[in-house]
């Protein structure tokens, strides 16, 4: 199941410092980083599941919506607005994300290197998937 990760905030008059450690902060060891930005408006990003990798989202400026589309077709939006916190997706999760504000700047940190098999990008598979 998906969830909120609050990362420490230190706050100082110069400017805010956040920061997170594996497995403090992190659920898995960190293989891969990749970011999003110049995203144009109403275009979405994703729209696939992972069959073995984690993840951990984070807006680093500005927000955009995540969108989750569970296995029995029930749907959850997490906006992503704050540095400060990330959203935790386990593998075979369908996402999307969508809504990007202008100069929005999101951070994907994830659980293992680039693989193209690792990648579910049928929804009528994922849907009809064991979970």
């Amino acid at each position: 199941m998906y969830k909120i990760i609050n990362f420490p905030k230190i706050h100082d008059s110069r400017g805010n410092l956040s920061f997170m450690e594996y497995p403090i902060h992190l659920p898995f060891e960190m293989k891969r980083v990749f970011w999003t930005y110049d995203v144009p408006g109403g275009e979405s990003r994703g729209g696939h599941a992972y069959f073995e990798q984690e993840e951990v989202i984070i807006a680093l400026s500005g927000s955009f919506d995540v969108v989750i589309t569970n296995q029995n077709g029930t749907i959850d939006k997490i906006t992503l607005n704050r540095s400060y916190f990330g959203l935790y997706i386990p593998p075979c999760t369908w996402r999307n994300m969508e809504n990007f504000s202008t100069n929005s700047l999101g951070l994907h940190i994830c659980s293992s290197l680039f693989e193209e098999d690792d990648y579910l990008r049928n929804f009528d598979k994922y849907l009809n998937a064991p979970e």
